[in-house]
């Protein structure tokens, strides 16, 4: 395990998340007219969203998971992760840390302030931890929240299999089930050191879902037919879905000639800004891409997510997280 990837994964999602950000429910028109011709080229005031919220609690959910196994001698890593997402709904549903574990809700990550923030949560995110997952729902929110799934020690299979099940405690399309489980078997490729177009073939047979697949081989064509454009990123579609995001995300990445331009080429469309930046900044970082250091300094959370960063790999090399910060689910 190479402690940069996992440490470049997360705080390359969080900064195509806060790239993202100001103009995710913007057109590309109302981009260009805002920022200048070349759309949204900088980070604003670094402020992250839902993605990378939930990001870090699948993160948390699986050192938990681990410890658990470990602790036990068995686990259960779907049931870890749910408990996480649950905590993040905490800082939805309250101003502040709430008071009271009856449910196992405890932990440092809980205890963050700065994650308190409600910036535009996706409604099926929210209702699914509820209860009320909806058959149809395939947004993107399953996949925004799925790469730190290909972090760990264990088999593109393994990663694919757990991001799908997680994926259903709030989306219940199978569309969504294999985005989910595409990105993180990607990213479980790309942190053995192949190349983003290896990955993804690599991942193609693990999907079983045809408009996962199509999107997939789409994005990968599209990066090989010239120069990379706006308009062939809003060709993907407009990512509020979760195939769509996942194809532009990978096209951007692809496409990109360095982490700078990839992230703002998956910034500047009519869509999901924040999502498909996320996703993209995630792929790059996790493929060992060198990130402005720039971005890093003004990123909302960075020592938030570079302990957490930290902690998973200690856990997954050495059986070290420090047991006070995760305790319980």
């Amino acid at each position: 395990m190479k402690p940069e990837r996992v440490r470049g994964c997360l705080i390359g999602g969080a900064i195509g998340d806060a790239l993202g950000a100001p103009v995710e429910f913007d057109s590309l028109a109302r981009i260009r007219a805002t920022y200048g011709p070349g759309g949204i080229a900088d980070l604003t005031d670094g402020l992250v969203t839902d993605d990378t919220q939930m990001t870090l609690f699948t993160v948390e959910g699986l050192i938990r998971g681990s410890v658990r196994t470990r602790e036990r001698g068995h686990g259960d890593v779907p049931s870890t992760v749910r408990h996480a997402y649950l905590r993040w709904l905490d800082t939805q549903d309250h101003p502040g840390p709430p008071s009271g574990d009856a449910l196992h809700r405890t932990g440092w990550l809980r205890e963050q302030t700065w994650l308190y923030a409600r910036r535009a949560p996706g409604n099926a995110c929210l209702s699914g931890l509820r209860g009320h997952v909806a058959a149809d729902s395939k947004g993107c929110g399953t996949v925004m929240r799925s790469a730190p799934f290909g972090l760990g020690p264990w088999p593109a299979g393994q990663a694919y299999e757990w991001a799908a099940e997680c994926s259903q405690f709030t989306h219940g399309h199978p569309t969504a089930t294999a985005s989910a489980g595409a990105l993180a078997a990607i990213v479980c490729h790309l942190v053995d050191d192949t190349t983003l177009e290896n990955a993804v073939a690599a991942t193609l047979p693990l999907v079983d879902d045809p408009a996962t697949a199509d999107a997939l081989r789409a994005a990968v064509d599209l990066a090989h037919a010239g120069p990379p454009s706006a308009d062939k990123v809003e060709s993907l579609g407009e990512a509020w879905v979760a195939e769509e995001a996942l194809a532009i995300g990978v096209y951007c990445a692809i496409a990109g000639r360095s982490f700078t331009e990839a992230l703002v080429l998956a910034a500047n469309h009519s869509g999901d800004s924040d999502s498909t930046a996320a996703i993209c900044g995630n792929l790059l970082g996790a493929e060992g891409v060198r990130i402005p250091p720039a971005w890093i300094d003004r990123v909302e959370g960075r020592d938030t997510i570079e302990r957490l960063a930290d902690d998973f790999v200690n856990e997954m090399t050495r059986g070290g997280a420090p047991r006070d910060r995760y305790p319980g689910h």
